[in-house]
């Protein structure tokens, strides 16, 4: 797989991702056995695990494949034997069937990551990353509100911890670029079907940032987490519109229809609110969020914690629609992800 010749980098280890035949799940769990690890592929797809043991059978020694759901406690645990650090990758992310669907969403994306938490505890392993969402900063769709749930119990667990060596972070994405169901994938079908492509809204922003960047960050974190920071990478707002005409390239005429939006979508997305902006450092290309209710927390973490004292907070939120890329930074996006020629 492509990246960045210096990207961050685990010792050894045996290395739990949860939800592992996804977009952003399979991909960790390649780069992880790229980088020699031995990894528990945990997902409720039997076809999915199958096909990902089948892609990777060249390092059967190193793949462990566990057929569960992170809804069942009891399995999870059984997944976490011996394991040193979780990627929690599992979820329920589209919006508008979380909408309809609201009690599974909090079933799979607040019940199941709490047994998440409850397993680590109990096993002992040492960090956990939960992959969010930007849909979770001032939620208007159940699915974000979900997420957010999710991130305030992995935040909070580093006040449990007590003797446990584990430790709790987050992680935000924006939309990953290609990832299942993302609208490149959508409107590259719209294209090869020589149909208009459809747009939300004229209005609509995102944010965007590539496969690479997403695993890179989610190992960041797991490298540099003391316990309840939101890792966040800072990407590119993008103009959906002016996205769709640029994919569409110069060989067909530009042709689209505004469809509104679906129950619980935004206009725009953030990225980091305007409270939380007040404890949100930038370390280069990461944002960090710093963990607000610690008075309680382990002696170790806090003491972890005192490293970003004296950083200068951001102090205003980051939307998607404020510092909107041109249409060459985001060609060059796209073309950076190897997603257009």
């Amino acid at each position: 797989m492509p990246h960045s010749t210096s990207y961050p980098v685990l010792p050894k280890s045996r290395i739990l991702v949860t939800g592992a035949c996804g977009s952003v799940g399979s991909t960790l769990v390649k780069r992880l056995l790229n980088d020699g690890h031995t990894v528990c592929a945990f997902d409720n797809s039997e076809d999915g695990l199958f096909k990902l043991d089948q892609s990777e059978a060249h390092r059967n020694e190193q793949l462990r494949v566990f057929l569960g759901d992170i809804r069942d406690l009891g399995r999870v645990t059984q997944a976490m034997e011996r394991v040193n650090y979780v990627f929690h990758c599992a979820g329920l992310k589209h919006v508008y069937i979380c909408e309809y669907n609201p009690l599974e969403a909090v079933q799979t994306n607040v019940t199941g990551s709490n047994n998440i938490i409850k397993a680590a505890l109990d096993t002992g392993v040492e960090r956990v990353v939960f992959t969010s969402s930007d849909k979770a900063v001032n939620p208007t769709s159940t699915m974000g509100a979900s997420k957010l749930l999710a991130e305030r119990l992995f935040i909070a667990a580093n006040s449990h911890t007590g003797k446990h060596r584990t430790r709790f972070s987050v992680v935000r994405f924006g939309n990953v670029l290609n990832s299942n169901g993302s609208v490149l994938q959508i409107f590259q079908r719209q294209i090869n079907e020589g149909c208009p492509l459809t747009i939300t809204s004229t209005g609509m922003t995102r944010f965007f940032l590539s496969m690479d960047q997403s695993i890179d960050l989610c190992i960041q974190a797991a490298q540099d987490m003391c316990g309840g920071e939101i890792f966040i990478k800072n990407m590119g707002a993008c103009d959906v519109l002016a996205l769709a005409r640029i994919v569409t390239g110069d060989s067909r005429k530009f042709e689209f229809v505004e469809i509104g939006c679906k129950p619980g979508e935004k206009l725009y997305e953030e990225l980091v609110t305007d409270i939380e902006s007040l404890r949100t450092i930038a370390d280069g290309n990461t944002y960090i969020i710093l963990p607000e209710a610690k008075n309680f927390w382990p002696e170790n973490i806090v003491n972890c914690l005192s490293k970003y004292d004296g950083k200068k907070f951001i102090n205003k939120p980051v939307r998607s629609d404020n510092d909107i890329l041109s249409d060459e930074s985001i060609r060059s996006m796209l073309i950076d992800a190897q997603l257009f020629v």
